[in-house]
C-alpha cells in the first residue's frame, strides 16, 4: 500500500449503517477505531480530513412511514449527531483532535458549522466532523457530503459504503455483474443507478466535484483512496 497521499484536503464521507459492521449493536467500537486509525493515518500523512456520516444504523427518514416527512427527517439529522460524537471521541482516544460541527446549532456539545472556522481547523491538522446533513429535510447526507466538500474545497470525495463500487448490475442478484471502474455523472442519472443520491450527483457534475465511491469493509481503502490506488468507481474524475 502506497504511503504518499495524492490529495491535499478529502471530505470522507462515512456510511451510518457500515459502522455497525454487520453486529446487532449501533456501534461496533473495534470496527469505529479500525476505521479512526487509517483516518489518523491519513491526517498524520499530511492529507486534511473532513467527515460527513450517515445515520442508517440508528435512523433513516423513510422508517417514519406515517409521520410528518420532515420531523422524521428531523430525526435523522439528531441520529447523525450521536455518530459524529461516537467518531469524536474515539479519534480523540488514539491522539487525533476532532472538532464536530452542526448544521443545526448544538452549542453545548458541538460547534454551529461556519465554513472559514471549519477551513481552519483543517489547517491546524484537525479532523473536522460534519453533523445534521446540510440541515434541511429532503436532502441526504451524500448531498450533504459533496456540498460540503465543495465549501471546504476538498479536491475530493471519498464514499465509504457498504458496496465496493458501481456494478453493471445488481452483484447480489446477478453474479456475473461487473465492477466498472469509472463513470460519468450523467450515466448514475441516465441509467438511474442507486448508488448515489441523484441531488448529490447532480450537485458534483454542476461543480466538478469527482467522487470515489468504494467499498469500507476494509478500512484500509480509505487510506488506498487518500494515497490515489486504483480502487472502488470513480465518478466524473480520472479514467
Amino acid at each position: 500500500m502506497m504511503d504518499t497521499p495524492k490529495y491535499k484536503r478529502v471530505l470522507v464521507k462515512l456510511s451510518g449503517e457500515a459502522l455497525m459492521a454487520g453486529g446487532s449493536e449501533i456501534i461496533d467500537k473495534n470496527f469505529l477505531r479500525t476505521i479512526c486509525g487509517t483516518i489518523k493515518q491519513c491526517v498524520d500523512m499530511g492529507t486534511q480530513v473532513a467527515i460527513v456520516v450517515g445515520a442508517g444504523n440508528i435512523w433513516r427518514g423513510r422508517q417514519g412511514e406515517g409521520m410528518d416527512r420532515t420531523r422524521a427527517d428531523h430525526m435523522g439529522m439528531l441520529a447523525t449527531v450521536i455518530n459524529c460524537l461516537a467518531i469524536q471521541d474515539m479519534l480523540e482516544n488514539i491522539g487525533a483532535p476532532a472538532r464536530v460541527m452542526t448544521a443545526i446549532e448544538m452549542k453545548a456539545f458541538a460547534e454551529p458549522y461556519i465554513r472559514n472556522k471549519a477551513i481552519s481547523h483543517l489547517e491546524h491538522g484537525k479532523v473536522v466532523i460534519f453533523g445534521c446533513g446540510i440541515g434541511s429535510p429532503f436532502f441526504s447526507t451524500d448531498t450533504a457530503a459533496v456540498l460540503r466538500g465543495a465549501e471546504i474545497g476538498a479536491e475530493i470525495v471519498l464514499l465509504a459504503k457498504n458496496v465496493d463500487g458501481v456494478y453493471t448490475a445488481d452483484p447480489k442478484k446477478d453474479p456475473s455483474a461487473k465492477k466498472i471502474p469509472s463513470i460519468d455523472y450523467i450515466d448514475i442519472l441516465k441509467n438511474e443507478l442507486k448508488v448515489l443520491d441523484f441531488t448529490a450527483t447532480s450537485f458534483s457534475m454542476e461543480n466538478k466535484i469527482p467522487i470515489l465511491l468504494f467499498g469500507l469493509d476494509d478500512p484500509d481503502n480509505i487510506i488506498r483512496a487518500v494515497c490515489g490506488e486504483k480502487i472502488g468507481t470513480i465518478v466524473g474524475g480520472e479514467k
